[in-house]
């Protein structure tokens, strides 16, 4: 019976001192990410090759390499730099499917190359970005990085067309509520998107 009882208490204690070093490391690379957004990623990718069933790590690493990728001019180097944020992406996939988080740094990671050259790029990406955000609106209308980034999408789409924009300033609106009665599921879920949000709507009124 002690002996049980002592099984149970390094168990225990396992867990914790897991549980612990994974927020270590977490809050460890959230703050590199000001600084160093390459050791940030790589991180968050060491992480994720402990937690194999937690899906975050990868997310996040893919996340700092698909925003790297909007300041990157030299194709080769936006190339292999996406190409490893989308294997990352899948990663974060296979552990965590239908997932609207993950929908929206995939939709991310095709505008990337759609800023990089539109003209190249537009046609074959954007129907691919639309149905994302599609999908991950289904899944979730009430999540408001869903909702922004969808609305955001559009808006762009619109102002290509030369189309009106007004119904898509009162979705970022709707992002907007919707962040302040989100709540994310543990302090490193998502959680971002609301100061874009009021960006957004503050060009909309000029």
């Amino acid at each position: 019976m002690q002996k049980l009882a002592l099984l149970i208490a390094f168990i225990i204690s396992g867990i914790v001192s897991a549980q612990t070093n994974y927020e270590k490391g977490m809050q460890k690379a959230f703050e590199l990410w000001r600084t160093n957004p390459t050791e940030a990623s790589n991180l968050f990718e060491r992480i994720a090759a402990a937690e194999t069933n937690n899906w975050l790590p990868s997310y996040y690493a893919a996340q700092v390499l698909v925003l790297q990728g909007f300041e990157i001019k030299d194709k080769d180097k936006l190339d292999a730099q996406l190409k490893k944020a989308q294997d990352l992406i899948n990663d974060a996939t296979a552990i965590s499917k239908n997932n609207p988080e993950i929908l929206v740094l995939q939709a991310l990671l095709h505008t990337v190359w759609v800023a990089y050259d539109g003209a190249t790029y537009g046609m074959q990406l954007s129907p691919k970005v639309a149905a994302l955000y599609q999908q991950a609106f289904q899944i979730d209308p009430t999540n408001p990085r869903v909702v922004l980034n969808k609305a955001e999408w559009d808006m762009g789409s619109a102002r290509f067309f030369g189309q009106d924009t007004a119904s898509f300033c009162k979705d970022i609106e709707s992002a907007l509520e919707l962040f302040a009665n989100f709540k994310p599921e543990t302090p490193f879920h998502p959680n971002w998107g609301k100061k874009r949000a009021e960006e957004v709507l503050a060009s909309c009124k000029e």
